[in-house]
């Protein structure tokens, strides 16, 4: 036999599906496509000549979805008790010629 099924104490976590993972070793060569391999009933790593590179793409491809991000606040409508007054625009004036203000010799 050229496999073989290699126990973890802690457990290894199971797919996104919900399905019971388990860690198989084929004992070929690498180049006869042998290696470590996590699977379960309805996907599979790549084989790897680590066991903990198995088991991080494991966990790579079964990682939980992430959550949605949270909405914030809308910026609510100013109160009743506030008057907002429009921005009027109005063209610079020369430097030196608002009315009240003699700019010139002193």
């Amino acid at each position: 036999m050229t496999q073989q099924h290699i126990s973890h104490p802690e457990g290894l976590p199971a797919c996104a599906a919900g399905h019971r993972a388990r860690h198989i070793h084929d004992l070929r060569g690498l180049s006869a496509g042998g290696g470590h391999l996590v699977e379960c009933r309805c996907r599979a790593t790549s084989k790897h000549a680590e066991p903990e590179a198995a088991l991080a793409e494991w966990r790579r491809i079964n990682r939980p979805a992430r959550s949605a991000r949270k909405v914030l606040p809308s910026i609510a409508a100013p109160a009743d008790n506030v008057l907002q007054l429009p921005m009027r625009f109005t063209p610079a004036r020369e430097a030196g010629s608002i009315k009240g203000v003699n700019r010139g010799s002193g």
